[in-house]
């Protein structure tokens, strides 16, 4: 059985109250009893109860993330990497980690009321991000702990980290003008989600550069997922005109897309050409290895939760917001355009 407060104080010949003083180190017990009670605890391998210290704080040192989720299945290689980020920096931090699922919505927004509630968390990693963020306004309004990657429209004083989409787009795009294409598809985000008018405005800032119109026909909207890419590139593939590059919102849209690429008879690199977003680790390794924007996602996630947790404790951020510069990785799904 675990050795308790009770069997150190039979031990030194004292109170359970002064045991227990001594080890939390109030001034009102001697240096002498102290040094006793601990040499006492270690001797019997007193383990202290985290539930008992997380109360003393009155904290949990547990912080929170609701992953937005709009179907039975949730599989996003970029969460994934996102959380290992938040996780491991949480762990090394001395905090834990309580991640949820919920689809967006009154539900989502109950779940952040219920975990301010019942003390289950301190703080929140607020991801995806949209243009009009209820979570972000709630959280803002009742002075919660929270750090959000990406930003929002209407307020801008609360902390963040965020890759700049516009200028991430705008490299992709320049990217494929500069290999002689011309009329180039897009496969869009959710228009709700922040940085898929961002990204979108990244694609139009480059085709006004050179004096390309931007042609609606030629943007389908998806939904962030592998077969969302491919539905929507199966559309703009089978036009009378397809576009003879692609850039995809996201990598998972982007291998979708590719496989649609494939179905459809297109040698992908050379018939058409296809981007993404994010540099996700599969990108790497697909067929062809996709060209991207690299976003840390992995360091993202890292700083995102070191921000929060200095939040937490009072911390003074040297940082409150972060907005990182993208970086083009150019690889073989991308080549010059033939007529």
């Amino acid at each position: 059985m675990p050795t308790t407060l009770e069997d150190i104080a039979k031990r030194v010949g004292k109170s359970i109250t002064t045991v227990s003083r001594a080890l939390h180190d109030y001034d009102d017990v001697s240096p002498e009893t102290k040094a006793m009670v601990r040499h006492a605890a270690d001797e019997m391998g007193y383990i202290p109860s985290s539930t008992a210290q997380r109360l003393q704080k009155r904290r949990s040192d547990t912080i929170g993330m609701v992953l937005p989720t709009f179907g039975p299945r949730f599989s996003d290689p970029f969460f994934s990497e996102f959380i290992a980020g938040v996780g491991n920096k949480a762990a090394s931090m001395g905090h834990d980690l309580l991640v949820s699922t919920r689809p967006p919505g009154e539900l989502e927004l109950q779940t952040y009321r219920l975990n301010i509630q019942s003390g289950r968390v301190d703080g929140f990693i607020i991801v995806r991000t949209r243009r009009v963020d209820e979570r972000i306004k709630y959280l803002h309004e009742t002075k919660f702990p929270f750090v959000a990657f990406g930003r929002t429209e209407g307020l801008d004083d609360f902390p963040f980290v965020d890759e700049d989409s516009h200028q991430g787009m705008y490299l992709l795009s320049k990217h494929l003008l500069g290999l002689g294409h011309t009329r180039i598809g897009c496969i869009s985000g959710p228009p709700e989600l922040n940085f898929s008018n961002q990204r979108l405005e990244g694609i139009k800032s480059a085709l006004v550069e050179v004096g390309l119109e931007y042609d609606p026909t030629l943007c389908q909207q998806g939904d962030m997922t592998q077969s969302g890419g491919y539905i929507k590139a199966e559309e703009l593939l089978s036009l009378d005109q397809p576009p003879t590059a692609i850039i995809a919102c996201n990598d998972l849209m982007a291998l979708g897309a590719m496989s649609a690429a494939h179905k459809l008879g297109f040698i992908v690199g050379q018939d058409i050409s296809i981007t993404g977003f994010d540099d996700i680790p599969m990108s790497e390794h697909s067929h062809p290895p996709l060209t991207t924007v690299n976003q840390p996602i992995y360091d993202i996630g890292e700083m995102v939760c070191e921000m929060l947790i200095n939040l937490i404790l009072g911390q003074e951020l040297e940082q409150t917001q972060i907005i990182l510069k993208p970086m083009l990785v150019v690889r073989q799904s991308t080549g010059e355009y033939k007529q």
